[in-house]
């Protein structure tokens, strides 16, 4: 069986290194698994991507294109917008590849066009990482009222406070038109029941199949001891450490940056011995010119591109915060979960595929600060090592491999 996955990047953001995940997954357990991406960072032999530097400036215009062509909508969504118009040939270039499946997943900064994506043969299988295939120009709905990816996107649905060219109807109109060969020989992967639910109702994928299958999680996050890990990071002991995301929440407002400052400060408020023991720390930003204020003390501990070192950092923290307003299966929730630390987020989304409340977590009702501070509350009171793992095992790279060859069989047969 031989799988070629499509790609823009191998690493870096999210969507990425769960691509990657499942390609080295599914090479451990026989399959011959290539991936075909815009830039590779990973030093894989498996991993085919522009070699010549013409080729690789291109594919760097291609990316600072994307943002560009996005300008002429001015939306209230703040999330990303991808038109995805830019031609290119590497539709061909796929077709002519003796592959026997084609696997899909983050294919923006105008690695493959919306026309392009329509061309190509199959069998054809989707990994739906955001909900851009389901919508227009945006990468997710704004807010969980938005329900203009399953009404269409008529003039008459378009929201007050848009401005300039409707892209997202102009992106969605082309997808309809360019994606109607794709569609019956098309399998959808939602890694969360959400997403699912979403692609149920989306007016472009009105009868598509689709199976639910995590993203895969490697071995290496699991639990370690947490005083000797904070003695090998250099973070302080004695403290309550309350790890989260890097604080692009003031760009994007799905991340829930404000709420999760509200919930600190209701922290302080509901328990203030506690507060004053606790330290915030950010993963993935180093210390900013102009730190923004928390009401807690603040450690910042950088970027951190392995899975070992992120697995340390998640291990060390006594609780990970994922306040996203709304996510698919974000796997800075499976990866702390995985390390035995507990996550407190809100119920939304994907997450309750990932969080057991009060077992291995807090879910508090969407957009509840105090509820989150009631959650952090939780989560400080559980001792080290007693949150149920048994979950994770549906993560472990040997069962998403296993479910992904059983699809792709089923695919092959139809």
């Amino acid at each position: 069986m031989r799988v070629l996955h499509l790609s823009t990047y191998d690493g870096g953001q999210g969507a990425a290194r769960a691509s990657y995940r499942l390609h080295q997954a599914l090479r451990a357990s026989g399959i011959e698994s290539r991936m075909r991406v815009a830039r590779a960072s990973r030093g894989d032999s498996w991993v085919d991507a522009p070699c010549s530097k013409p080729r690789q400036a291109l594919a760097l215009l291609r990316s600072t294109a994307s943002w560009w062509l996005s300008k002429p909508q001015r939306s209230a969504n703040p999330i990303t917008h991808s038109v995805a118009a830019l031609p290119s040939r590497l539709d061909l270039e796929l077709n002519r590849r003796p592959q026997e499946l084609l696997h899909l997943h983050w294919l923006q900064d105008e690695f493959l066009s919306v026309e392009a994506i329509g061309r190509l043969r199959g069998p054809v299988l989707w990994t739906l990482h955001d909900c851009w295939p389901l919508c227009g120009a945006e990468h997710y709905p704004h807010g969980l009222g938005d329900q203009r990816f399953a009404q269409g996107y008529g003039a008459v649905t378009r929201p007050r406070d848009h401005r300039g060219l409707d892209l997202d109807r102009w992106t969605w109109q082309r997808k309809r038109r360019a994606w109607r060969s794709l569609l019956p020989q098309l399998q959808l992967i939602a890694p969360s029941h959400w997403m699912a639910e979403q692609a149920a109702a989306s007016s472009l994928f009105a009868g598509v199949p689709c199976r639910v299958i995590p993203n895969a999680l490697p071995e290496v996050f699991c639990p370690y001891p947490r005083a000797q890990v904070r003695r090998w990071l250099g973070w302080p002991q004695q403290q309550r450490l309350l790890l989260f995301g890097a604080m692009d929440g003031v760009a994007d407002p799905r991340k829930g940056f404000d709420l999760l400052v509200e919930a600190l400060e209701q922290l302080k408020q509901l328990d203030p011995a506690l507060a004053e023991h606790c330290h915030a720390v950010v993963l993935g930003q180093s210390t900013p010119a102009v730190p923004p204020s928390l009401p807690l003390p603040v450690h910042y501990a950088g970027r951190l591109d392995d899975d070992l070192s992120l697995a340390l950092a998640y291990a060390a923290a006594d609780a990970v915060l994922v306040p996203s307003r709304l996510d698919n299966l974000p796997q800075s929730a499976s990866e702390p979960l995985a390390c035995g630390t507990p996550v407190v987020a809100f119920r939304q989304g994907g997450l309750p595929d990932l969080v057991q409340h009060r077992r291995n977590g807090w879910l508090a009702a969407p957009e509840d600060a105090r509820d989150l501070a009631l959650g952090l509350q939780w989560a400080l009171a559980q001792p080290e090592g007693s949150l149920p793992l048994e979950i994770c095992q549906v993560w472990r790279p040997e069962a998403v491999a296993r479910a992904h060859r059983d699809l792709y069989a089923e695919v092959l047969q139809r």
